[in-house]
Parts: C-alpha cells; sequence; structure tokens
C-alpha cells in the first residue's frame, strides 16, 4: 500500500506534464498555422486547410506555413533530444549540440557548393549541408578517438572545438573572396523556416528517424553513464558502444535539422535543462519532453519572428531564438542543478 501511494503522486505528475506538454504543442501549431503577415481568418485557414488549393488562403496554408510548421516541429525536437544525448555524453552543461562539427561542416558544404558547383537550389542545398554535416561530425570522431581509440567527453569537446574552428576558417576564407558565395552563406546561416516546402521533409526524415530511434535505444545507457564509467562497466555497459551510438543519434538528429532550417542556436543548449527542471534526470523521459519541448520554442519562435514587426518583413526564427535564449540560457545557468549535471 504504501509502495503505490508513493507511486501514485508522481505518476499523476507526470500524467499533467504530458498533457499540459501535449495541449500547449497542439496550441502553438494553431497559431502558427493562423498567425502571419498576411492576416487570414481562422475559417479561411480551416477552408485552406480542407480547400484544393484553387483559393488563396490554401496557397498561403499549404504552401508556406504547413511546410514551416512541419519542419519547425522537426528541427525544434531533434535539436532538443540531440542535446540531452551532447550533455550527457560529454557531461558539459554548456555542450551543444554543433560542438560535434555538424554545424561548421554543413555551413562549409554549402559554401563550396556555390563556390565549385555553381549550385544554389534549396534542394541541392539540403543535401550537400546533411554531406556536410556528417562528414564533420565523422571528422571530430576521428580525431577525439586519434591515438586512445575511446571517444572520451574531454577529448571529444576538444576535438569538436579544434575541427569547428579549422571548418569555420576554411569558409570564412571562401566567403570573403567569392560574393555569390558570401550572399548564399548570408541566407543560410542565419537560421530560418522561410521558403522551405515539404519536399525538405522527404530529405531529412530517415536521418532524424534513425536519430530518434537510437537516442532512445541510448537512454539506458546514459544514465549508467551519469554515475561514471567506472560504476557504468561495472553494471555491465558497454560504454565504447554506448557512446558510439550515443554520437551517431546526435550526429543524425542535427544533421537533418541543419539541413532543414541551417544552423540554429540555443534549443540543443537550453532547452535540456529546462526540460531536467520540469522531468528529472531519468533520460528515457527526458530525451522526449525535451524534444517536445524544442518543437515548440523553434514554431513558437517563428511565429513571434513573423507578426513582431508588424509589417510584411519577417525576423528569421535563429534570431528570434538568440534573443530569446539568451537571457533564458542566464536564467537556467543561474541554477544549483545546472552544476549538478
Amino acid at each position: 500500500m504504501t509502495s503505490v501511494q508513493t507511486r501514485t503522486p508522481a505518476g499523476t505528475r507526470r500524467l499533467a506534464l504530458g498533457i499540459t506538454l501535449g495541449v500547449g504543442l497542439v496550441l502553438v501549431v494553431l497559431a502558427s498555422i493562423w498567425i502571419g503577415s498576411n492576416g487570414i481568418s481562422p475559417g479561411a485557414v480551416w477552408h485552406g486547410l480542407l480547400g484544393d488549393g484553387s483559393h488563396e488562403a490554401d496557397v498561403v496554408v499549404w504552401g508556406s506555413r504547413v511546410p514551416r510548421t512541419v519542419i519547425g516541429l522537426l528541427v525544434g525536437g531533434a535539436l532538443g533530444a540531440a542535446g540531452v544525448l551532447m550533455q550527457g555524453h560529454t557531461r558539459n552543461p554548456l555542450a551543444d549540440p554543433g560542438l560535434f562539427g555538424v554545424s561548421a561542416g554543413a555551413s562549409l558544404a554549402v559554401v563550396l557548393g556555390v563556390f565549385v558547383l555553381h549550385t544554389t537550389s534549396a534542394s541541392a542545398t539540403v543535401w550537400l549541408s546533411l554531406v556536410g554535416a556528417l562528414v564533420g561530425a565523422v571528422a571530430v570522431f576521428a580525431v577525439s578517438t586519434a591515438g586512445s581509440g575511446v571517444a572520451s567527453p574531454v577529448p571529444l569537446a576538444l576535438a569538436g572545438t579544434a575541427v569547428s574552428a579549422l571548418l569555420a576558417a576554411i569558409t570564412s576564407f571562401i566567403v570573403l573572396g567569392d560574393q555569390a558565395s558570401l550572399d548564399a552563406y548570408r541566407r543560410w546561416v542565419i537560421g530560418s523556416l522561410g521558403g522551405r516546402q515539404l519536399e525538405v521533409v522527404q530529405a531529412i526524415w530517415p536521418f532524424l528517424l534513425v536519430g530518434a530511434v537510437l537516442a532512445m535505444l541510448n537512454t539506458r545507457a546514459l544514465d549508467n553513464l551519469a554515475l561514471g564509467e567506472e560504476m557504468a562497466r561495472g553494471l555491465g555497459e558497454r560504454v565504447g558502444m554506448a557512446r558510439g551510438v550515443g554520437l551517431a543519434a546526435i550526429t543524425l538528429l542535427t544533421a537533418g535539422a541543419t539541413a532543414a532550417a541551417g544552423p540554429i542556436g540555443f534549443v540543443g543548449l537550453t532547452v535540456p535543462h529546462v526540460a531536467r527542471a520540469v522531468i528529472g534526470n531519468a533520460h528515457a523521459r527526458l530525451v522526449p519532453v525535451a524534444a517536445l519541448l524544442g518543437a515548440g520554442l523553434v514554431v513558437l519562435a517563428d511565429t513571434v519572428g513573423r507578426v513582431v514587426t508588424g509589417g510584411d518583413a519577417e525576423i528569421e526564427v535563429g534570431v528570434v531564438l538568440a534573443v530569446i535564449g539568451g537571457p533564458v540560457f542566464v536564467a537556467v545557468a543561474r541554477r544549483r542543478s545546472l552544476a549538478a549535471l
């Protein structure tokens, strides 16, 4: 009886949290589809969702708002989950998925696509950034494991910083000498959901799906690794394999998100800390909660960016998240729980 009584409040709290997150996410999605620089009534939006594409509302809803909402959900969810894994494996509360060389690799690939291949199409940019992100992550992993053969947290962070700096330097060298590359890089690097179509989802969903599955498979190992590598080995954990699965999940999730929307900061950095504050440190619950929070945050920031200027101009989601994420992270960083990761 005592056991049941002690478990019931925790189970009720988790259920209430799940319902709250679900309802909040639905409201954010509805707002994203309804609100924009083009004022459309709720009735027209509903007609647009069910329409045949022959009316202006149909074009606005399916040509712009639905694609950027779906992509925003995928990008935010991927970055939120990747942030939890990145901080868990590096034992660094300031770690961001971009630390793994993914963003820098994707940026260089996009620039090389313009400089060498003279391509600026959206579909080509998505595939180039995917390839560049994966190559950047492999380079970081290779450098961090050189000699020891093991991807330990400190060498991984150092390798990520060094490789990212090198790739960023090469990118800067190219864009400063080529105007076309600079223009393409300037449009892409800011991080945006505008102008994306559902074809982008077709390119990234396999990466995100495999990454999400690997992330959930990695949660038990993360709980054990949080006790220390020696303790994890004592519990029967294969540390090397656990690191490999986690880093593969981080790479796939971040590569897909970066390819879809460009490098978007602060989501993978701040969302995991907020998720820990509301759900605790058990990674089996922490990863999906962070994914839900990240998805809602990106879509909400994109919606705010559409209307904050009061005109046809938009503020890109990457800029809005930087403005929101900075103060939020400072507030989160002042909590004692940050140091207890």
